[in-house]
């Protein structure tokens, strides 16, 4: 309707889970639809892309973008929902940091084909055949958005305004970010739209641990029969709450699981990994160089536990590989 402050939602390498979180308001979403007009959902609407190009520049009050960007689609996209728009907000852990899809920035682009269409166990596939972009048949051409190297955070792409962590944003936060955005008060632009604190603060468990832990071994949580009380690093499981922002309602802890990371790092922090890996280290009981190396050999997979939602984002961004 006219006169409402327009909103896009848009998606792109992600899983879903934050265009899930829009509907977690329930009956609050009838509250923003009644604030705001929604005018690109493609999850939820048939728009179309030309709905957006006829927009005039400017003409978007805010567009949630969430999910990282690893194809070329997604860069056209969201190169021209930043000109359409007022604001853009990076909605969650894959568009904030690169998130799960990130983590794939540990492998070559041609690796990664490889794998998906021809060394995958599940896949027959005896003509090793791959996806191209172009195709000529008949006369006609066939396209599809080309793989891009490595995946990239929304704000590696295009300027953000702010930025509403989670894996997915808690409904909470979504709608504060909005009622933020209509009242006018709005923080510095660039800021992380949750509290600015280590989860560790918030955490119902936060007395259980000890000002100096001794750490000899990791154990993951599958494993062992975790206490509901107890500091999950106390019971020598890797928890990311030191390093990483409160505001997220503790869910995980809650549930009796460690918190994984999705909330990102405060502002204080610049690498969210090395910080973690730092607290860890500091807390080791063993004092020589090889025992260290084999406390620290308990945790699996150090990279995907220390960097699982912000290896895009990090000072890493990816593994180099050399051609040979």
């Amino acid at each position: 309707m006219p006169g409402k402050p327009k909103v896009a939602f848009y998606w792109c390498a992600s899983c879903g889970g934050c265009e899930e979180s829009v509907v977690d308001l329930a009956e609050g979403i009838l509250d923003l639809i009644d604030t705001v007009d929604i005018i690109f959902w493609p999850v939820a609407m048939d728009f179309k892309r030309s709905d957006v190009e006829a927009m005039p520049d400017g003409s978007i009050f805010v567009s949630l973008i969430n999910g990282a960007i690893r194809s070329s689609e997604q860069d056209e996209m969201v190169r021209l929902l930043r000109r359409k728009s007022r604001f853009v907000i990076a909605y969650g852990a894959c568009a904030q940091l690169g998130g799960i899809p990130g983590l794939a920035n540990q492998f070559h682009r041609d690796q990664i084909l490889q794998f998906a269409y021809e060394d995958c166990p599940s896949v027959q596939n005896p003509d090793k055949t791959r996806p191209q972009s172009r195709l000529q048949d008949a006369g006609r051409i066939a396209a599809l958005p080309d793989f891009h190297r490595v995946v990239r955070t929304l704000a590696q792409v295009v300027s953000v305004d702010y930025f509403l962590p989670g894996c997915p944003p808690t409904p909470a936060l979504l709608r504060h970010a909005v009622t933020c955005l209509l009242s006018g008060e709005l923080p510095a632009t660039g800021s992380v739209l949750a509290p600015d604190i280590a989860l560790c603060e918030q955490c119902s468990r936060k007395d259980s641990k000890p000002t100096d832990l001794r750490l000899e071994e990791f154990k993951r949580p599958h494993l062992i029969r975790l206490d509901p009380q107890k500091c999950f690093l106390v019971q020598g499981v890797v928890c990311m709450g030191p390093a990483t922002r409160g505001g997220c309602e503790a869910v995980c802890v809650q549930g009796n699981m460690p918190c994984s990371g999705c909330f990102g790092p405060t502002s204080r922090v610049k690498d969210q990994g090395a910080k973690m890996l730092s607290s860890l280290c500091s807390n080791i009981a063993a004092s020589t160089e090889p025992d260290v190396e084999r406390t620290l050999a308990t945790i699996p997979d150090p990279l995907g536990t220390f960097y699982r939602y912000s290896l895009a984002g990090s000072l890493l961004r990816a593994r180099v590989t050399r051609q040979r």
